[in-house]
């Protein structure tokens, strides 16, 4: 009975839908840039994407495509810099920096947030239309065909660069596309769970998923349930509760960090 009053929605079927790719997207990218110790580059991205979408509002452009073209600039940008010896989390800096500061200019010259920002900004999972359905599962499709493709190559990149060059694998290739990927990755989770929490739902089922993983197909695993679980409890519990759906699916998301913490304790 709780699961048909669940399912009797649209606008529920719609959210779940948009909710499990990007779970899927944030959990695959989240292992690889975790492990690289690139955790902080959703939040540097996402910020990108805020001035992105302050731009389409502003110009009147489509906020969703500017925001996917300055976050792919943005992506590209830090790799650009790492390889002129800028350390990553520099990088990431001048890019988190440049997109907040061009999101706030912006947002001043509109004369402050209108309600699209603001949902944005926090994620608006229940009001996702059909149309965002189909754009969130193209895009999350892209990144897990990537991850799939690649998979030897990014697995290689993540626990040796300097093995993986001298093997002769393109390593700029592979970097620059992770950046775009992680580009995609936090336009697809923006709708979802908003601009201010893209990052957590990347980092945060990996984190949980090495607290139990032996191997690193099983970190892929974990995560994967982790950030499906999430978006499953999170939505049950903004529609039973009447809670924001973005903050609810981070919150599960962090309280299975906190129980698989216990749970490796006792083991």
């Amino acid at each position: 009975m709780v699961v048909a009053d669940f399912f009797q929605y649209a606008f529920m079927q719609r959210a779940l839908i948009a909710g499990l790719f990007v779970a899927l997207s944030c959990s695959l990218i989240g292992v690889f840039l975790v492990l690289r110790r690139l955790a902080l580059i959703g939040d540097g991205l996402a910020h990108i994407a805020f001035g992105g979408l302050a731009l389409g509002m502003f110009t009147g452009l489509p906020p969703l495509l500017t925001a996917l073209v300055t976050t792919i600039a943005g992506a590209l940008g830090i790799q650009w810099l790492k390889q002129r010896k800028v350390s990553a989390d520099a990088a990431i800096a001048v890019v988190f920096s440049f997109g907040l500061a061009l999101g706030v200019v912006l947002v001043s010259l509109a004369r402050g947030f209108n309600v699209d920002l603001f949902s944005f900004l926090f994620g608006s999972i229940l009001a996702v239309s059909t149309a965002d359905v189909y754009v969130v599962a193209a895009l999350g499709l892209v990144v897990v065909v990537a991850v799939a493709v690649f998979y030897k190559e990014l697995l290689y990149i993540t626990f040796d660069e300097e093995a993986a060059k001298a093997s002769g694998l393109p390593i700029a290739f592979l970097n620059t596309a992770l950046m775009v990927l992680t580009a995609l990755t936090v336009i697809v989770a923006m709708r979802v769970v908003g601009v201010l929490l893209v990052s957590s739902f990347i980092v945060l089922p990996t984190v949980t998923a090495r607290q139990l993983a032996r191997s690193f197909r099983s970190t892929i695993l974990f995560a994967v349930i982790a950030a499906l679980l999430s978006v499953v409890f999170g939505l049950t519990a903004s529609y039973y509760l009447d809670i924001a759906a973005g903050g609810a699916i981070v919150l599960v998301a962090g309280f299975l960090f906190l129980l698989a913490s216990v749970v490796r304790a006792l083991r």
